[in-house]
């Protein structure tokens, strides 16, 4: 199972992970009590619920590097092309705009 912690402006919004039933994120309870919390995406309204799906969410796929960085990523961290959660956790820790993604190490779960 992969998991990633992810930040909204710094501030920890949810957690996102991978398993063998799919993708799933969460909003973080705290962040959702904060009066100055924002929704990551449109998609992905403020909510207590857990959101599944089958593929990677738009919004974090819409994250990855394009073109030539994403090859470049790809060879670096010999990333495995098809795994999008690999990718996402390898490439957008630092991404332009308000949101980004820390990866959470096998022995922190």
């Amino acid at each position: 199972m992969k998991k990633a912690r992810v930040y909204m402006y710094g501030q920890l919004a949810g957690m996102l992970s991978e398993d063998e039933h799919g993708y799933h994120f969460k909003y973080d309870e705290l962040y959702l009590n904060t009066e100055s919390s924002e929704p990551i995406s449109l998609t992905l309204p403020l909510d207590t619920k857990e959101y599944q799906s089958n593929i990677l969410f738009p919004f974090f796929d819409g994250l990855i590097p394009e073109g030539w960085l994403l090859d470049i990523a790809q060879k670096s961290w010999k990333l495995n092309p098809r795994d999008r959660m690999e990718i996402l956790l390898h490439t957008c820790q630092d991404c332009i705009g308000a949101v980004s993604i820390e990866a959470i190490a096998e022995h922190e779960k």
